[in-house]
């Protein structure tokens, strides 16, 4: 897990070895045990490492092998990389390291860019061709690992974060009309390859892309999912189906526990996070750190569920340990939250990520967490309404939108009115779907879109502000597949998550199991008022906010008159969507 950044030139100039120095060291925190850099010409590459696998120097990056004529740098983890390098071995290649970088790049010279298929784990890395000229970038399956592109004629900046080509310099940084449209419309999902700067765009999860030294671009997508029920799968029986998910489970558990550093969990005290204890534990791993938090009870809303995450803690006998946020402390950790966000994200608990993060930092490097069983196993209010809908799109937006049409262009000026494009990205991804029913539609949008552009991203961008690994196993790409052929009882069925739950009865106390479904709550950022009030009054009245000129001002005072008033049909505050898009823009000296 680290972070990179780099340029290529398709013209007769050098890179800007300057501009991707500073790129490499806006991402210290990303990588802060170790930094790299070369320059090559047309080429110049920047890392920032954080040691997971293989401890040593012959591990650092960027990693050049001359005898192949290759030049990686490399962000995540390949689960698999022990057995791929034995298939690379019979194959005569030779290693001068440990780790997964350089499997990574003999992957490449062996088997080319479909190398990616063979991959098990996160990753995104970007390899450079000597004799050819080529630059070749990927991204994995989910898009656990960012990758952020900024194109222009005759060059192309890449990094692992936003705010690295920020640093850069020379870059658009007016906002996208379609992607404050579906930051406004979705939840702040704006899928790829938006930004919500116009200058800056994302490589797609399960995309690789080869620039040839004249700038032309070869893209493909080289996995893509299918939710849709599989007969054969349906034709056996309910406790045999649930033993294929837990089987599969188990594997990807097992899978993210490749480390040469110990791994904790962040443990919600929710199923998935619980689930993923039981299972560490069955194989063998003793002394399991756990770490939960919670906060201080707002507007009647209860801020912590120890209650939960503690009883896990006891049954399995982990070293677990309870951060408990006071509101002072929320607040003053709000500016380095948005900093962190390589893109504005809504959700309030980006801030219990990055305080969490902070906390388990101190004692870990890698950790697990249940991030995208939501997603993949139908754990969200919205799917059931879905089973019977005569408007599928309809009711998917009425759930999950946080505005419709006419409520975006009453909150924006007339120079960001457009089409409803945030509708319209639904509706051509369930006419495109393969999945089968209305159902397995929003799964597969929710999974493939939807999920790298929101859990996966926070977690992302709030562990890695503190040098922490997080790693999903319920991302692991063959257990998605798996899930994605069940039929779709088994995961409607129980109120969600139903396979899930049933394997949970069996492996977690039932209090676990049947309690109502919980999240990270933050409720001070729900219940808007006191210093949060002040903070966002503050944001939105700001001369850069005024001379921006995104927001009516009708609209904003509104908001701020009454903001309990204005909650979205997920029971988020409209005000803070507005004063979080104004807060990171000014953050990021945009």
């Amino acid at each position: 897990m680290c972070g990179f950044a780099g340029e290529a030139r398709f013209d007769s100039s050098l890179a800007d070895f300057g501009a991707v120095a500073r790129m490499g060291e806006t991402m210290s925190a990303r990588g802060p045990d170790g930094a790299g850099a070369i320059h090559q010409g047309r080429f110049a590459l920047a890392h920032r490492r954080l040691r997971i696998i293989d401890l040593s120097e012959h591990a650092q990056q960027p990693m050049v092998d001359p005898a192949l004529g290759l030049a990686i740098v490399f962000n995540g983890c390949i689960y698999n990389y022990r057995d791929l390098r034995r298939e690379l071995e019979a194959l005569d290649y030779r290693f001068f390291s440990d780790g997964d970088t350089e499997v990574v790049l003999k992957s490449f010279h062996a088997w080319g860019r479909r190398c990616v298929e063979r991959f098990q784990g996160m990753f995104a890395f970007a390899v450079v061709e000597r004799d050819s000229g080529r630059l070749t970038l990927a991204r994995d399956r989910f898009g656990i690992k960012p990758l952020y592109l900024a194109e222009q004629a005759g060059r192309l900046r890449f990094a692992s974060s936003l705010p690295a080509l920020l640093a850069a310099g020379d870059v658009d940084t007016s906002i996208d009309p379609v992607a404050l449209h579906h930051y406004l419309s979705w939840h702040a999902v704006v899928p790829p390859p938006h930004t919500i700067l116009a200058g800056i765009r994302k490589l797609p999860p399960a995309t690789v892309a080869t620039w040839e030294p004249d700038g032309r671009c070869d893209r493909e997508t080289y996995w893509q999912l299918q939710v849709k029920a599989d007969p054969e799968l349906g034709r056996l029986g309910a406790q045999e189906r649930e033993r294929l998910v837990e089987d599969a489970l188990r594997t990807a558990v097992k899978r993210r526990m490749v480390s040469d550093v110990p791994v904790g969990v962040l443990l919600s005290g929710g199923v998935d996070s619980s689930l993923i204890v039981a299972l560490l534990s069955e194989l063998g791993q003793s002394e399991l750190r756990t770490f939960s938090i919670g906060f201080e009870e707002a507007g009647g809303e209860k801020g912590d569920e120890f209650l939960y995450s503690d009883m896990i803690a006891r049954r399995f006998e982990t070293r677990h340990q309870q951060i408990r946020i006071p509101t002072s402390e929320l607040m003053d950790a709000l500016p380095g939250t948005i900093a962190a966000m390589s893109e504005p994200m809504v959700s309030y608990d980006n801030v219990a990520f990055y305080l969490l993060s902070r906390e388990v930092a101190r004692h870990l490097k890698v950790v697990q967490s249940g991030q995208g069983a939501d997603e993949v196993f139908a754990g969200y209010h919205w799917y059931p309404k879905l089973v019977d809908s005569s408007d599928p799109v309809g009711d998917y937006a009425a759930a999950f939108f946080d505005s419709d049409h006419e409520g975006y262009l009453r909150t924006v000026e007339d120079a960001f009115a457009i089409d409803d494009v945030s509708r319209a990205y639904v509706e051509r991804a369930f006419a495109s779907s393969n999945g089968g029913s209305a159902v397995e539609k929003a799964l597969q949008l929710d999974t493939t879109v939807m999920l790298a552009d929101d859990p996966v991203k926070r977690v992302d961008n709030m562990t890695m502000a503190w040098g922490l690994e997080a790693r999903v196993p319920f991302l692991d790409h063959e257990l998605v597949e798996l899930a994605g052929r069940l039929p779709i009882e088994d995961k409607l069925g129980d109120n969600g998550k139903g396979v899930l739950k049933a394997i949970g009865r069996r492996l977690l106390p039932r209090e676990v199991v049947d309690r109502p479904k919980g999240y990270f709550p933050v409720p001070i950022l729900k219940h808007i008022d006191g210093p949060v009030l002040d903070l966002v009054r503050d944001t939105l009245d700001s001369r850069a906010a005024r001379e921006r000129g995104v927001f009516r001002r009708d609209t904003v005072e509104a908001l701020l008159a009454s903001p309990a008033a204005h909650l979205t049909p997920l029971r988020g505050s409209r005000l803070w969507q507005l004063a979080l898009l104004e807060m990171w823009l000014q953050q990021h000296g945009v």
